[in-house]
């Protein structure tokens, strides 16, 4: 067993404040920024363009993370006080409000560009990853999102939480949603064709059953509880998601074999 008793605050300048997971959303972006344009882009035109797009990317990230946040898990909450909606410092982030964002924002911005949306979505789905894999430990330091109560040996107690050792799933979300996605999509990008939506489709598709069988360890919100039967709302939007991932594979399959 494990215990769990980490500072949220990873230094402080005076009076101001800075989180380890506001640290994960910097680094997770300047990752994605460097890996791209120094691996992954080969065209300095499309290097330009992407350093662009970045500022639109960002504004994706953080608007639709918290107002999937505010929709999907605590609406009734942010109904009756909304002007906490704009308060992203109090916490509340939803990834799957986030991905929305992020469609929306590289569908603007390439079409401004007169450039295929996928060849920006295919690459932050490469990138994605790393920074999914700094949010779950900075969740993991912060003692949230933690997981139900087991008596395994890897049990982890948060302090900040209870007694009870529980599972630490947001180090199992960190390892498969984050270091195993990451391996296997930039395997896959390197064999398939990219800018297809290829990419895109197998990271929906993977993501959603690591996280729909992740969430089965982890302990629902507690303003929602489990919405169906066991189910959490997580899991029935990874349900989605995945429905998603897979149409956009049946679409971007044909596509990508009869340009080879």
């Amino acid at each position: 067993m494990f215990i769990n008793n980490f500072d949220p605050v990873a230094f402080q300048v005076f009076s101001f404040e800075i989180r380890w997971y506001s640290l994960s959303y910097v680094f997770g972006i300047i990752f994605g920024w460097i890996y791209c344009n120094k691996i992954l882009i080969q065209d300095p035109k499309i290097k330009d363009l992407f350093s662009d797009y970045i500022s639109y990317l960002i504004i994706g990230i953080l608007v639709g993370g918290r107002l999937g946040y505010v929709f999907f898990y605590n609406f009734n909450y942010y109904f009756n006080n909304p002007v906490e909606i704009i308060m992203i410092w109090s916490g509340g982030m939803s990834f799957h409000g986030a991905l929305i964002g992020i469609i929306f924002a590289t569908i603007f911005f390439s079409k401004n560009k007169n450039i295929n949306p996928f060849y920006f979505l295919d690459l932050v789905a490469v990138t994605a990853p790393v920074g999914i894999f700094l949010g779950r430990v900075a969740n993991f330091i912060n003692s949230e999102l933690y997981g139900r109560e087991t008596e395994l040996s890897w049990s982890v107690k948060f302090i900040k939480v209870d007694d009870l050792n529980r599972h630490p799933s947001q180090i199992y979300e960190a390892i498969f949603e984050g270091l195993v996605l990451f391996i296997v999509l930039n395997y896959l990008y390197k064999r398939l064709s990219p800018q297809t939506g290829l990419i895109s489709a197998l990271f929906l598709i993977l993501y959603s059953i690591f996280r729909f069988v992740i969430e089965f360890s982890r302990e629902p919100d507690a303003q929602l509880g489990f919405v169906i039967m066991s189910f959490t709302m997580g899991q029935l939007i990874s349900v989605f998601t995945l429905l998603a991932g897979i149409y956009l594979y049946y679409l971007t399959y044909g596509k990508s074999n009869s340009s080879r």
